[in-house]
């Protein structure tokens, strides 16, 4: 049976939300032994309620308590090192999108001046009426086209030939 998307909107109805918080909260820490037990990393929850006054801790205070002192003995400089705040954050995606945008004109590019020279091998395209950059590009294309057939000819011919 398939889960339906839940609306995350306040819940209105008091004993709905405390039911549901009480799944959640079983949820999450059912999650966290999973990750303990699986991975073998240290774990810890600390949960406040608005229905219990002191928080709830998984899986115990003496446990949060050795989590949380191993976290103090790390040095700020390995806390922080994969840490990134929004400007870095947004101008690594801007540059990796950036890069994935030359990729894709490049592939292109290749694709479209491959499908001008098919064209013109077929007598469909006119060669002639193309600019000095243009028949560049096909020159540039058609270069790198040889160097990679002389490759992989000099890559069959230090192959071992199987009978």
């Amino acid at each position: 049976m398939t889960r339906k998307k839940v609306k995350l909107t306040y819940i209105t109805n008091d004993s709905a939300r405390k039911a549901t918080y009480k799944n959640r909260m079983k949820g999450l820490t059912k999650k966290m032994s999973e990750m303990s037990t699986l991975y073998g990393v240290d774990t810890c929850a600390i949960m406040y309620s608005p229905y219990k006054s002191p928080p709830e801790v998984w899986p115990s205070p003496l446990g949060v308590q050795q989590v949380l002192s191993k976290l103090e003995m790390i040095p700020k400089m390995e806390k922080s090192k994969n840490m990134l705040n929004q400007k870095t954050f947004l101008s690594q995606k801007i540059t990796k999108a950036a890069e994935q945008l030359k990729n894709h004109c490049k592939e292109n590019w290749e694709k479209e001046t491959t499908q001008v020279i098919f064209n013109n091998i077929c007598g469909k395209g006119v060669i002639h009426g193309l600019n000095f950059g243009a028949l560049n590009d096909i020159n540039l294309l058609l270069d790198k086209k040889m160097s990679d057939i002389d490759k992989r000819i000099d890559a069959l011919a230090k192959a071992p030939l199987n009978p």
